[in-house]
């Protein structure tokens, strides 16, 4: 390939005609790009760039035709038509992607989009739940008759705030951003390109360097299984949160042999034949299986207690359980009790019991699985994380991003939390509605009291925070919940509801009190009491690891050797 064989050029795209061109689906974005990785405060900040003047950077864009294919950008679902000249974004992706959700006036239930402009501070915030006359949708701003119509129907806003807001309703239309656009039939091109952008920038994750690896053609992508579309199944049928690409790339590694950490760029070399435990699968067959396997590691973290995919202490415990329980499809009970008691005391123990960390102790432990002995696996696991009981984790130091916090979280998932509005016990669906792409679950455990009733020295207690995933702004303090049984619930189900968010009538007095030191004193001491309780039932220390009963050998003397 030579420089003639690429044809050039560069030009600003108008906002409103980039954001349409996405809308309409003549922009695309190559299957193996990574996926979309901004999270709200990021968009908040391309949006304030965009308030203040700021450059936003250019786009490269590969021009070629498209299939016709339903599309998914962002929060948003494209049927997208055919084209001839589709506009493939091979560096720009989270700036294209953010303006077309931000501004379509169709609004999503994804938190990072809906976004606003705040007439009183004249900047970008999160839309509040409830309508506030004081902002503005963003989609709103981008109409200028809309405008007109809002403030029409807002009349308490003052001359000051209707010529900021028009202002930056004119600087949305007048935003022009630089392109520069490649024309050519090759998919190498658009590859080398793609190549030495990331190379000389932000590393790219193992993921993202597998999936462009592994990506196939355009048209494999249409109907073939990426790392991407594993996460995006997992999570649309079980609830279960969005699981990152490279625990899914770890997980569709560990089932097909126990070194997580090999090297990737020849998979699925023919070369390679007799490496690994599959060595005749091929990428497609790699990924299907791959998803079987997590899946049934899902399923079994969700049966062992643990909801959401935010509250799993260390995501490298999924990843063994994967690889485990793609070759044990079929658990005996006293197997099955095994793999509960090692999850348990593994996610008790933490990564730091061998040197090397994460890393280290997620390839010690695939090491221990052996396809096709069972109950020997589970020993070998069980000698990792060892026989002595451990500490239970510090309450007094609660952060929903830490492992210890995420113990205690399934600890109070176990007393199954109820609704103090209607005494109905919180579903997945609800914890999953309520965390919704965050990292954390911090979103579905509110605080009970704001920050200024708590003294300093409790202000990081667990004891202040419940599973109530089901609030919004209308929302009475969670303290206020608590403090009065709702009309329609019987005392029983009353205390029921504070049952399962750990406030004896002890703890429920010092509320009514009001008294909040003593509220969070005696309630953090349950915790510690309650939590201690819950992890010696869960990991039994202790017990022995007895086999099923069809592998214990028992010599049956009988006849005349008996004695």
């Amino acid at each position: 390939m030579t420089s003639a064989d690429v044809r050039t050029g560069a030009r600003t795209i108008p906002l409103p005609e980039l954001v349409d061109l996405a809308w309409s689906g003549r922009i695309r974005v190559p299957h193996f790009q990574r996926d979309f990785r901004w999270g709200r405060a990021d968009v908040i900040q391309l949006m304030d760039s965009v308030l203040k003047g700021y450059p936003i950077g250019s786009l490269l864009l590969w021009e070629r035709p498209a299939p016709a294919q339903r599309l998914r950008l962002g929060a948003m679902s494209i049927d997208a038509p055919a084209v001839d000249n589709a506009l493939w974004v091979v560096d720009g992706q989270q700036r294209v992607t953010s303006l077309a959700n931000v501004l379509t006036t169709e609004r999503s239930d994804d938190l990072r989009f809906n976004l606003g402009f705040d007439l009183k501070t004249a900047s970008i915030v999160p839309l509040p739940t409830i309508e506030d006359p004081q902002v503005i949708p963003l989609p709103v701003m981008f109409d200028l008759s809309a405008v007109l119509e809002w403030f029409a129907e807002h009349p308490e806003s003052g001359q000051r705030e209707r010529d900021i807001a028009f202002g930056f309703a004119r600087a949305l239309h007048q935003l022009a951003i630089p392109a520069y656009q490649v024309v050519h039939d090759d998919v190498s091109v658009l590859q080398n390109i793609f190549d030495r952008m990331n190379n000389s920038g932000k590393r790219l994750s193992r993921a993202e360097v597998f999936s462009a690896l592994n990506a196939g053609t355009e048209e494999d992508s249409e109907t073939g299984l990426s790392l991407q579309r594993i996460a995006e199944d997992i999570d649309e049928q079980m609830h279960f949160g969005r699981i990152d690409d490279d625990t899914i790339l770890q997980c569709v590694l560990a089932r097909r042999g126990p070194d997580t950490r090999r090297e990737i760029r020849s998979e699925f070399d023919p070369q390679r034949r007799g490496a690994g435990d599959f060595p005749d699968e091929g990428r497609e067959e790699a990924y299907e299986r791959g998803r079987d396997a997590l899946e049934k590691a899902v399923r079994y973290v969700i049966r062992a207690g643990v909801p959401h995919f935010t509250m799993l202490p260390y995501r490298y415990l999924l990843v063994v359980l994967t690889r485990f329980l793609a070759h044990n499809a079929e658990l005996r009970p006293a197997n099955e009790r095994l793999l509960d008691r090692w999850f348990w005391r593994a996610a008790v123990a933490g990564p730091y019991i061998i040197r090397g960390g994460t890393t280290s102790i997620g390839r010690t432990l695939t090491g221990k699985i052996d396809p096709v002995r069972t109950h020997e696996s589970l020993i070998g696991l069980l000698a990792v994380v060892g026989e002595a009981e451990r500490e239970a984790p510090d309450p007094d130091r609660f952060r929903t991003n830490e492992a210890a916090a995420k113990i205690i979280l399934c600890h109070w998932w176990s007393l199954g939390p109820r609704r103090p509005d209607t005494g109905e016990e919180y579903t997945r669906d609800d914890l999953a509605s309520a965390i919704g792409a965050s990292s954390t679950a911090a979103d579905a455990v509110p605080a009970i009291f704001g920050r200024s009733a708590v003294p300093a020295s409790q202000s990081s207690w667990a004891a202040n925070r419940a599973i109530m995933p089901v609030l919004d702004e209308a929302t009475p303090h969670v303290s206020e919940l608590l403090q009065r049984r709702p009309v329609g619930i019987s005392n029983e189900t009353w205390r029921a509801v504070l049952d399962s968010h750990a406030i004896t009538p002890d703890i429920e007095a010092a509320l009514q009190r009001d008294d909040v030191p003593e509220f969070l004193r005696l309630r953090q001491q349950l915790i510690v009491d309650n939590l201690a309780s819950f992890l010696r039932r869960r990991c039994e220390w202790g017990f022995e690891h007895t086999p099923p009963l069809d592998q214990l050998v028992i010599d049956d003397q009988t006849g005349d050797d008996a004695s």
